[in-house]
């Protein structure tokens, strides 16, 4: 018999479908005292991995530089038989070259605005807003996920 644990995981696709529906990503790198440093980003998923771009000089970017070891968490739902979500825990590959942070910043920047396109003043902004930034791509070591809505529902619910 399965686990209750497994009964509620989701498939490779389903995880996949999840992180492109979602927008909002909370980070937590390590601190320079061995502390979490816990943030909240938007991203965008590429090649299966999760994608953001922050400043340079960033806390998280100064503790990713010094160790590269990164958690995610990726989650929605209000009750708790509504709970969805994917931990991935990872290394960070900091991108540095403009083109790139520009690029990765445009798709970020067109999926908060609902995949709308920027326009001149949104494009340079972008522009702007690369040179001083980097993108962070997360390569997955391990990932965890949920979907509470596989559970059956509270007694006297069905």
């Amino acid at each position: 018999m399965a686990s209750s644990r497994n009964s509620v995981q989701l498939s490779e696709d389903e995880i996949q479908e999840f992180l492109a529906a979602n927008l909002k990503v909370q980070i937590a790198t390590i601190g320079p005292d061995g502390a979490p440093h816990l943030t909240t980003l938007f991203y965008v998923v590429e090649d299966g991995q999760l994608a953001f771009w922050t400043y340079g000089r960033s806390q998280k970017v100064v503790n990713l530089r010094r160790d590269a070891r990164i958690s995610c968490l990726v989650e929605d739902g209000e009750d708790y038989f509504e709970l969805r979500g994917v931990s991935i825990q990872g290394t960070a590959r900091i991108v540095e070259d403009y083109d790139e942070v520009r690029a990765l910043g445009g798709r970020i920047t067109r999926a908060m605005a609902g995949g709308a396109d920027l326009g001149d003043f949104g494009d340079e902004i972008v522009e702007k807003q690369a040179r001083k930034r980097v993108g962070i791509v997360v390569e997955p070591v391990k990932v965890a996920s949920w979907d509470h809505r596989k559970m059956a529902g509270p007694p006297g619910s069905g």
